[in-house]
């Protein structure tokens, strides 16, 4: 399957120029097929085979802000525990710490970046004392690539676990959690795997396993419901609850395996043209990095808001962001030269 083809499956497509891929991406017919059986086994081996995990290490989630609570949730804190994040992180990766900050008395400390870079000296220095460091694999703002292995490892020797917020990488680059080495990855279907909404998941490494301990447990949480004393499931399945609709993860399973008929090579290749295009057309209002990282694009404007309503009256979609202060598009492999000139034609 072709960039070309795959968009002729994109319903959304068909009047309108869409670029928020970063917010949600329109799916694909096939996104919303009916569950088969042992849905959930078979999106726990595709989503596996997608991270480069194991199935056993992949717990499925409602999206990537509940993964994340869930892992904050099942860490056993002491009062003073450290958590450091960058100051690029998706609410989705800043609120469960200040609930955490309130409700058991952890520190939250902030890793200042230069619009996504990290100075890993700085980290160094700030990691030495952390229980837990939260990042991002890419930042959502500006579309640069955090260095999640070499965080990891600096975080690692200093004793502190690492939690990956990678929503905005599966789908658009190539991602192998265990040569990241992080002890929990989070995600979700529905922006660069072209997936349904309400299909998350969660990496948790094996060893990071057996220090989670999960403060809600159900059926799917443990190894025989009916025993009378309770025992954990082994793997990262522990931190599954209960019953819930099987269609977003047949929907999820789907849309890995059209991602994965295009390559991730074709729609790297792809969406770097796009943007190389983007940016000389942006000028001096670029405000992600010129050279190619991801298909997120960060532009100033003078009124952001009022440009989205703009551009979506001449219907393109794209959105603005609050830090900083601006617009961003998600260019994707279903997107064209020709969307770029629309939305800079009409810029």
């Amino acid at each position: 399957m072709d960039p070309a083809e795959f968009r002729t499956q994109i319903p959304a497509l068909e009047d309108s120029i869409y670029m928020n891929t970063g917010a949600a991406s329109p799916s694909a017919e096939e996104g919303m097929s009916p569950a088969a059986d042992r849905v959930f086994e078979d999106t726990r081996r595709a989503v596996a085979g997608l991270l480069g995990a194991q199935p056993g290490e992949i717990a499925l989630t409602e999206s990537t802000a509940d993964a994340i609570t869930r892992i904050a949730d099942a860490i056993p804190w002491e009062e003073g525990d450290v958590v450091y994040r960058t100051d690029c992180e998706h609410p989705a990766g800043v609120l469960p710490w200040q609930r955490l900050e309130d409700t058991e008395g952890i520190e939250i400390r902030e890793l200042e970046t230069d619009q996504g870079r990290l100075d890993l000296d700085c980290f160094a220095a700030a990691a030495s004392d952390a229980r837990l460091v939260c990042t991002s694999s890419l930042s959502w703002n500006y579309g640069t690539r955090i260095p999640v292995t070499e965080m990891v490892e600096t975080a690692h020797d200093a004793g502190a676990q690492v939690l990956v917020d990678a929503v905005q990488s599966p789908g658009q680059v190539e991602v192998d959690v265990h040569e990241w080495g992080a002890d929990f990855v989070a995600g979700a279907g529905h922006k660069w795997l072209c997936g349904p909404w309400g299909a998350g998941f969660c990496y948790v490494d094996s060893e990071a396993t057996e220090t989670l301990e999960p403060d809600r447990v159900s059926y799917r949480s443990v190894v025989d419901p009916s025993a009378p004393d309770y025992e954990l499931k082994p793997g990262a399945a522990r931190l599954e609850i209960g019953t819930r609709s099987p269609l977003p993860y047949a929907g999820l399973s789907e849309a890995i395996a059209s991602i994965e008929e295009i390559g991730i090579d074709t729609i790297e290749s792809h969406v770097e043209e796009l943007t190389d295009r983007l940016k000389e057309g942006l000028g001096e209002r670029l405000l992600s990095p010129r050279a190619y990282e991801s298909g997120l694009v960060a532009f100033a404007a003078e009124d952001p808001e009022a440009t989205v309503a703009r551009l979506s009256e001449q219907g393109i979609e794209i959105r603005s962001i609050p830090e900083p202060d601006a617009l961003r598009a998600s260019l994707h492999v279903f997107n064209t030269a020709e969307d770029v000139d629309a939305l800079l034609e009409v810029l």
